[in-house]
């Protein structure tokens, strides 16, 4: 790993009920996200484009993956205002545990719990 590429180039939320997680993370980002299945594996994949994209990932179910709301956090692109991300949250099953913050020059940030009982943040500019 070098300063010229990624830190992330893939990223697994784990999810114990992929239908419900899917509804979630769709409802919240108002997105359509795809399902795969691999071997004792299935996916829910948020979009992408496979040639323009730097980091990509999915919602996954599997005896490896467990949902927690400690451990490594992971921030999701919110823009253009995680505020409007925030406001279906709580609709969508989730719950909010730090209100839209602002990180000086760096934009704002905010964390929630998805529907799986996970830890996650979001991210934006504005």
């Amino acid at each position: 790993m070098s300063s010229s590429t990624n830190a992330i180039n893939w990223f697994e939320i784990p999810a114990t009920d992929i239908s419900r997680a899917k509804t979630f993370y769709e409802t919240i980002f108002e997105i359509t996200m795809h399902e795969m299945e691999m071997p004792d594996m299935k996916y829910a994949m948020f979009p992408f484009d496979p040639k323009n994209a730097k980091v990509a990932g999915a919602i996954a179910k599997s005896a490896f993956h467990t949902p927690s709301a400690t451990g490594s956090i992971i921030y999701l692109n919110a823009n253009p205002d995680l505020q409007k991300v925030l406001d279906r949250i709580e609709k969508a099953g989730g719950k909010i545990t730090m209100p839209k913050t602002s990180i000086g020059g760096n934009g704002f940030m905010a964390f929630f719990i998805d529907s799986e009982g996970n830890g996650m943040a979001l991210h934006s500019n504005n």
